[in-house]
């Protein structure tokens, strides 16, 4: 039975499923192995193999010039094109790779994510490293076997010391479970496999109601709060599911498997992984985190009893190859476009170990590939634990926040505090049209230099209200303590409202409260804006960017329309009451995005508060026409 409250169906399956019949079977493994050759060819052309390099073996990061330790996960991925193609040049890739992670290692027993400091992605080494090991050891010398299995006992118990909740975010204690519960299968530990059992249950006693894990966030008193649904589904829930296969833990699997039917929502019918309302959507690139692994482990490892986890991981690995270009894998739909120069190869080597996994772990059988809740049409969902609505109607797919999750101590100095909030739609799609609206950071940050690229003056792409006075900026972005309501009504799918303030960055309220109404229909998105204003004259501006797409133009048809045109669908942004100037095109050069890596369009509704009012509504919609 589903915990989470408000489902509404209205509505019947989408016959054709990515352009195929849904009697159609597919094999996960054999797509998954091919994408995987393309990612790993790539990844082997980054090896350095002058045996004289002081680094030989080594994988060198086009962008970043430094050798990330992290980037020796492919180990795994070399050792699995191995077994799969018996490819010697594989098997010689992998150990050289694994031989120099090896002379990394630090005396505790963990490894750096190097160029940084920060220990706890020893756990992902440590699992690509005993993955690797089961198919390289008779390939091994008895030397290397002494020292890889030296090494890994040694990072085993580095972990079985440092890692709980308290000492890093929640996936990592995820990942943990599979690594110990793998070390302890094939070299038998039960201070390991007790490790494994305990950390499972501290990562279950952060799942909320609707089986989302709470635990992303900064420290407060000793824990951590805060949910991400992209790091769910790309790491902590995958985690939790291998070590209870692994474990034969029943409770453990059972509430994986309940908190995934909520997650299979935001699935997105291009594939996309909706990660846009998380803590960490700062890293979101539409087809998950880009320094996440993945998600197809986790649909492969329950497609085997529900066929609707395998069109999920089809559908996203298609999605995947869309953001790949020659082995490597971008930021987001726009990355190719917008950056000339080599990217960092994080989301390449993370995903090929993802890809790896499910190669060897995941459903091994060929099967259907039936519709997901998102090719289902007229309901919408209610997640009250996080604030958030999913609303799919005929043509038109939304994700609206409103989470309230706050990092009181830090506040604007939180690398959590600047996603999407305040009842803003983080996600819009449109059928023909693709996303119509997406989001990125408020401001953007490099919270993490190794992987945030230095970039300034580019501008937030989530719809939004806003204003700014000799007091600073506010918007309603900043709102986290906004009242969401969602529910039916005549002529709609569903009518999400969020009543709050706009708010600056430390979370302070400027003197203008609104209340943002979407309502969703098959053709239409109407959004309704009240503003209650208590005694300065402030104009405000409500800003949609729009995603530019292939054959994409925009003009101004009148005063109050803009028609926006698409290669195959068509729009019409229209004023339907209220006193509002549109603007087009303001600062459009700002208009793109790192995470994800997206170009937008900025139209811009001014409006200016009634002379004898305190209250103003103005009300607009985007119809599709064409």
């Amino acid at each position: 039975m589903h915990r989470t409250l408000r489902l509404c169906y209205f509505g019947i399956a989408l016959p054709i499923l990515l352009g195929c019949q849904p009697a159609e079977k597919v094999s996960l493994k054999d797509e998954c192995l091919k994408t995987l050759s393309t990612l790993a060819a790539a990844l082997r052309n980054l090896q350095i193999t002058d045996p004289r390099n002081p680094d030989f073996g080594a994988l060198q990061c086009p962008t970043c010039n430094v050798l990330h330790t992290r980037a020796a996960e492919a180990v795994y991925p070399f050792a699995v094109m191995y077994k799969q193609t018996n490819q010697r040049d594989y098997a010689e890739s992998a150990i050289r790779l694994g031989n120099w992670l090896i002379r990394q290692q630090l005396a505790d027993g963990s490894w750096q994510e190097t160029p940084e400091q920060w220990t706890g992605t020893t756990t992902d080494q440590l699992l690509m490293m005993v993955l690797a090991y089961e198919i390289l050891k008779h390939d091994l010398s008895p030397s290397e076997q002494q020292s890889w299995q030296t090494a890994m006992t040694k990072a085993a118990d580095y972990l079985l010391a440092v890692m709980s909740p308290q000492f890093a975010s929640i996936n990592y204690c995820a990942t943990t479970t599979a690594t110990l519960a793998m070390m302890n299968r094939f070299f038998p530990n039960e201070r390991w496999a007790q490790k494994a059992g305990q950390l499972a249950l501290q990562v279950a006693a952060t799942m909320d109601e609707d089986g989302f894990i709470c635990a992303e966030g900064d420290l407060v008193h000793d824990h951590k709060y805060g949910a991400d649904i992209g790091y769910d589904m790309d790491m902590s829930l995958w985690g939790l599911a291998l070590y209870a296969r692994l474990a034969k833990d029943a409770k453990i699997e059972s509430l994986v498997t309940n908190s995934l039917e909520n997650h299979l929502y935001f699935v997105y019918p291009n594939g996309a992984i909706d990660g846009s309302w998380g803590i960490r959507s700062n890293k979101w690139t539409t087809f998950g985190s880009s320094t996440a692994d993945g998600c197809q482990i986790l649909f492969s490892l329950f497609a085997g009893n529900d066929a609707r986890y395998r069109t999920a991981a089809m559908r996203n690995l298609t999605y995947l190859r869309s953001m790949t270009k020659d082995g490597l894998v971008g930021y987001g739909p726009h990355y190719w476009e917008l950056f000339a120069r080599p990217l960092c190869f994080y989301p390449t080597f993370v995903r090929a170990k993802n890809l790896a996994m499910t190669v060897e772990f995941g459903d091994q059988k060929t099967g259907a590939i039936p519709p997901l809740p998102a090719d289902e049409t007229g309901w919408f969902r209610f997640f009250p634990t996080v604030d958030v609505a999913l609303v799919r109607s005929k043509n038109i797919m939304a994700t609206i926040p409103a989470y309230r999750y706050k990092s009181m101590d830090k506040r604007a100095k939180s690398k959590y505090m600047h996603r999407p909030s305040g009842g803003s739609a983080s996600l819009v799609w449109v059928e023909k049209y693709g996303f119509l609206q997406i989001s990125s950071q408020t401001e953007y940050h490099r919270w993490e230099p190794m992987h945030f690229p230095e970039v300034s003056g580019i501008a937030c792409l989530t719809p939004r209200i806003e204003f700014q006075n000799e007091f600073g900026y506010f918007t309603n972005l900043y709102e986290f303590d906004g009242r969401m309501t969602v529910s039916k009504a005549e002529h709609a799918t569903a009518v999400v409202q969020t009543s709050g303030e706009l708010s600056d960055r430390t979370l302070h309220s400027g003197g203008v409260a609104y209340t943002l109404t979407h309502r969703i229909s098959d053709y239409a998105i109407e959004k309704s804006v009240v503003l209650r204003y208590r005694d300065k004259d402030e104009e405000v501006s409500i800003v949609e960017p729009v995603v530019k797409r292939s054959g994409f133009s925009i003009k101004l048809l009148d005063a109050r329309t803009v028609l926006i045109e698409g290669e195959r669908r068509s729009l019409r942004l229209e004023l339907l009451s209220g006193e509002a100037s549109i603007e087009l095109g303001k600062d459009e050069e700002k208009y793109w995005a790192v995470f994800p890596s997206v170009r937008c369009y900025p139209i811009v509704l001014h409006v200016k508060k009634p002379a004898e009012e305190y209250q103003q509504k103005t009300v607009y919609q985007f119809r599709i026409v064409r």
